[in-house]
């Protein structure tokens, strides 16, 4: 059984890069991004990097991440894997927080080293206006270099997620080469829209607020071959 989910997410794009491997839609913004492994990649090192060589976390310290099913929050959760921390969404003594823009007030109750806020911006943007006490993320994000090295061993809580994940993508069914059409809204637990597939060697495609008619359609298009809704 895998027990480093850096090493998983590096296994699951290494024989090809470039194929789609998270399609993320949002059908109350009308948006759509695809991210190729190579792209998710770049972002998730930047994140580990920005993780050890900003913040200056080590293996095994805490993260707390209050960020909802996004093409970015799944940067920020391999990022933190990948640094080898420990992902928490309850109230807690973190190294780092990672909060939504719309949960800032709920993220005032953490007690946090640093703290960054995301305002998951179609197009990555940064953002006009940082809430106070928080660091844009994309901006700080941007200026850390493409590559990280996992570490050998993962996280502590990495072999219990990959169990979950290994379980539940037999559950679902999924293959090598499988593409599965998830609505995040209503599972949006990360082991389901994110873990699952990269355990199984599939690919994802992500919606959040699905309009129910545009489900079928969609499916056809993106060529899925499994349905979570």
């Amino acid at each position: 059984m895998a027990d480093n989910i850096a090493r998983v997410f590096a296994d699951a794009i290494a024989s090809d890069p470039t194929r789609p491997l998270l399609t993320w839609y949002d059908d109350a913004t009308g948006e759509r991004t695809e991210l190729s492994g190579a792209t998710l990649a770049n972002w998730v090192a930047k994140t580990a990097n920005l993780l050890v060589d900003e913040v200056g976390t080590a293996p095994d310290e805490m993260a707390g991440v209050l960020l909802p099913p996004h093409w970015q929050t799944a940067a920020v959760l391999l990022g933190c894997w990948s640094a080898a921390l420990t992902v928490v969404d309850a109230p807690g003594p973190v190294e780092v927080l990672f909060t939504a823009v719309d949960r800032v007030d709920e993220a005032a109750r953490w007690s946090a080293g640093e703290r960054y806020a995301l305002a998951l911006d179609p197009f990555a943007l940064p953002m006009r206006q940082v809430p106070a006490g928080c660091t844009d993320f994309v901006s700080a994000v941007r200026g850390h270099g493409d590559h990280f090295t996992a570490y050998p061993s993962g996280g502590a809580g990495d072999a219990a997620l990959l169990a979950r994940a290994e379980a539940r993508a037999t559950e679902l069914g999924l293959a090598p080469g499988d593409r599965l059409l998830v609505d995040v809204t209503r599972h949006p637990d990360p082991v389901d829209w994110l873990l699952a597939p990269l355990t199984a060697r599939a690919t994802v495609v992500a919606c959040a607020h699905p309009t129910p008619t545009h489900l079928p359609a969609r499916a056809e298009t993106e060529r899925t071959t499994h349905t979570l809704t």
